[in-house]
């Protein structure tokens, strides 16, 4: 009887990052831990955070893929996986690495956008409340 393996497919906001069929077990990061997909389980949404996504194949073996946050869905075989960044990569070390460089430290610009909004949200929340008290 021969086994029946997942497909697996990682989406980045404009573009297919990676196709893979014949997966046969995979791991990532969620919120509450590590998260292991097996192709029998039963069909199920998940939040991930950055982290390392690890999928195994019969011809490309373990591989390691560095993702931002995202959704998993999996629907009967079909693994989707929809992040805003993904690396690849044979080091696991580098990848880790990559991860808290990239993926969890935000950038300058984004940073003071978020400064920046901030301060407009307060000053908004400020005068309705002067405006509710007149």
């Amino acid at each position: 009887m021969p086994t029946i393996l997942m497909n697996l497919k990682i989406l980045l906001p404009f573009q297919v990052f990676a196709q893979k069929t014949n997966v046969s077990r995979m791991v990532l990061e969620t919120r509450e831990g590590s998260f292991g997909l097996l192709p029998h389980r039963l069909d199920c949404v998940a939040a991930l955070t950055p982290g390392i996504l690890t999928y195994e194949t019969q011809e490309d073996g373990e591989v390691f893929v560095a993702v931002d946050e995202g959704v998993l869905v999996k629907s009967g075989m079909e693994v989707l996986v929809s992040v805003r960044r993904a690396l690849s990569g044979a080091d696991l070390g580098q990848l880790r690495s990559s991860v808290e460089q990239e993926f969890l430290t935000l950038d300058e610009s984004e940073q003071s956008v978020r400064t920046v909004q901030a301060k407009l949200e307060t000053s908004f929340l400020h005068r309705f409340a002067s405006f509710q008290h007149e």
